[in-house]
Parts: C-alpha cells; structure tokens; sequence
C-alpha cells in the first residue's frame, strides 16, 4: 500500500552492525582498522609501482593497476563509515548518506566485474594468440575496455538506484547489516518492492552469475591450451592464471551468494558483507604481488628509489 504522504518520515537508518557487545565491537574496530589501513597501502603500492616502473608497463599490469584501483574505492565506499560505527553506540546513516554509499558500492562493484572480464581476454589473447598479442592488446583497446568498465559501472548502479531512490521510507528504519545493503534497504519501503527486489536479484546476482560461468570456461579453455603447449613459458602462464582465477573466485562468490542464494540468514549475510567490502580488497594486492616476481621487483626498486631520495635530502 502506497504512502506518498508520509515520504520524508524517515530521514536515516539505523545500522545494527556487526554485535551489541562493546568488547567485540573495539576487537572489530581494531581488526578492520588494520585492515582497512593495509587496503589502502597495498593497493595504493600496486597503482603507483605500475604507473613509475616502466618494466609494468603493459597490457596486464595496466588491468592490475585500475583493479586495484576499483578495490581501493569499493573499499572506501562503506568501510570507513563501518569502521567508525564500531566506536558508536547508536549507529545511524543519512537517507541519502545510505543512497550514496549503495550508489557507489554498486558503481565500483560493477565496474570491477567488467575489469575482470577484460583481464580474461587479455590473458586469453596472450595465451592463444600470442604473436598477435600486442597488435590485439593495443593502446586504444586498453583505453576502450577502461571506458567499458566504468560505463557498465555506471549503468549497472543507475539501474537499480533511479528506482530506489523514489521509493517512500516511512516506516521501519533499521537495516540489520554493516552498511546500505540495497536489497535490505527496498524491503523497508512503505510500498510494494516485490518487481524492484526481482530486478536487484536479476541485475546483481544473475549476471554475477553469468559472468562468473563465463570467465571460468574462459579459463578452461585457456589452461587446455596451456598444456597443449608446454614449454618453459607455460609454468609463469599458470601462475598468472591462477592468480586470476583465485581473484575472479573471490569476487563474484560473495556477490552470487548475497544476491542471488535462495536461503540465507542474516549472520551469513553480514559476513559475505564483510568478506565483500574489506577481504577481498586486501586479498587482490596480496595475491597478485606475492606470486608475482615481477611485481616484487618493482616494488623493490620503488622502495630502492624512495631510500636513495631520503639519503640525498
């Protein structure tokens, strides 16, 4: 039953978090702080050993450098917020702070799953058609599968948001999660959301879905190939895939199972929220710089150049 009249009743939400007990909570706030903090330099590291070594400078580590990117601003969209809540007794966001941060989350969220889609094709490219890799994975391509990522970004978040955000909020104002969970939002509107809720489902977890099957038959067909041809190059090829992968599984996981999982709770909602917004951003830098050479090399001689400067000055 429809309620214009009473639109502007609820003027925030009320978040619950992750517990009530005030030793969890500063236990959480520590943990996530360090975290958050080890999001933000890792990520940042990768960007700018990317962007300085010149040894980085093609086609893969250009895709790396603006994942890590998209992680360091998907991070940032709840994660702050988040973590300063756990020092608050009464957790509460803006009706359009939480508008804002689904808009964001859903922007960089979708934008990432283009980029991983691209880094697919970059290494299926390198694989199966590696004479003609760097004619294929030119300058211009790079640039055009960029603009695609954050164009499906954008549409993926307006999509759902310009729904959204005309819907009354005037009754219940508590979200029972760590931050603007968009399907937990819909439900507390004073309306019928039952067609908004299919669209969420069938924009967000469906195509999570979908995608993710495609970049593993991707895969699929790129390790086929690998052992097809072995050689010495074959091993740092399955490394880089197997990197990719790991990264793809962890990305899209949470995402099918948030969206698109026919029974959950709300304990295990909160923790693929949570694995979501602050794991996964912390795990890509380290999965990509610990397996590979050429990323630690750089950022050794980036760290080289940093000592060096000091000494002179």
């Amino acid at each position: 039953m429809d309620v214009p009249n009473n639109r502007s009743s609820v003027s925030e939400f009320i978040l619950l978090g992750l517990s009530t007990s005030q030793e969890i909570q500063i236990f959480f706030f520590a943990v996530f702080f360090l975290v958050y903090v080890a999001i933000i330099v890792g990520n940042l590291l990768i960007v700018i050993s990317v962007i300085v070594d010149t040894h980085l400078h093609s086609p893969m580590y250009f895709f790396l450098a603006n994942l890590s990117f998209f992680d360091l601003c998907l991070s940032s969209a709840a994660t702050p917020k988040m973590i300063a809540d756990l020092l608050r007794k009464r957790k509460t966001i803006s009706l359009w702070g939480c508008m804002a941060q689904m808009f964001f989350m859903h922007f960089f969220g979708g934008g990432e799953m283009s980029l991983l889609i691209a880094m697919a094709i970059d290494r299926y490219v390198a694989i199966c058609k590696p004479l003609q890799y760097q004619t294929i994975m030119n300058h211009r391509v790079l640039i055009g599968f960029l603009l695609l990522s954050w164009a499906i970004g954008s549409i993926h978040t307006t999509s759902q948001m310009v729904f959204t955000v005309g819907l009354p909020f005037c009754g219940p104002n508590v979200v029972d999660s760590i931050f603007c969970d968009l399907p937990l939002v819909i439900k507390l509107a004073c309306t019928e959301t039952y067609i908004l809720e299919l669209l969420v489902i069938a924009n967000s977890g469906f195509l999570s879905l979908i995608c993710f099957i495609l970049l593993l038959i991707s895969y699929i067909v790129m390790l086929v190939t690998i052992w097809q041809h072995s050689s010495s190059a074959s091993s740092k090829a399955v490394s880089t895939l197997s990197a990719h992968i790991t990264v793809v599984t962890l990305f899209f996981g949470p995402c099918i199972f948030i969206y698109a999982w026919p029974v959950s709770s709300f304990s295990v909602d909160k923790f693929l929220s949570v694995f979501y917004s602050i794991i996964t951003p912390l795990l890509n830098p380290i999965i990509y710089t610990l397996r590979n050479k050429e990323m630690k090399a750089a950022m050794n001689r980036l760290r080289t150049q940093h000592v060096r400067s000091r000494q002179i000055f």
